[in-house]
């Protein structure tokens, strides 16, 4: 049952990477609005936004995978990272008692979040990940 749980875990959660970046890459106007309204701006020029966009999916595909796990699940933690900052005011004050233009729909980040650091911490207990496979000894990692 562990196997099958890290593999939805995996491939969910690389999935959402994939469906953010291809935002970035194909709708640029609704992805020019979440950097100017969350991220300060950064990354509003639209060759900007479909380069890291398009380096998004492909970190997401490679989580989904189970490919490059080292460094991709730690870039997924520094990206799902950035967005729980982002959105943290909502994840203290899901209601918005305290502060005005929290969303209740942006809590799940803290989870999302939480995920990545499951995946890292049982990343050597992930026997249907690709690269397993690729080396042959899923024991040595």
């Amino acid at each position: 049952m562990k196997n099958w749980t890290l593999l939805f875990l995996r491939i969910s959660l690389g999935w959402l990477l994939v469906i953010w970046g291809a935002d970035k890459v194909f709708n640029l106007e609704h992805s020019k609005a979440v950097a100017n309204k969350f991220y300060f701006g950064v990354l509003t020029l639209d060759s900007a936004l479909q380069v890291a966009g398009a380096l998004q999916i492909l970190v997401g595909l490679l989580v989904v995978l189970g490919l490059a796990r080292r460094w991709t699940y730690s870039v997924q933690l520094l990206l799902n990272a950035a967005s729980l900052f982002a959105v943290m005011r909502s994840v203290v004050d899901p209601w918005g008692w305290m502060y005005e233009g929290s969303n209740v729909l942006f809590y799940p980040s803290l989870i999302i979040f939480a995920g990545s650091l499951v995946l890292i911490a049982f990343r050597d207990q992930d026997r249907l990940a690709l690269d397993t496979f690729r080396r042959g000894d899923s024991s040595r990692r």
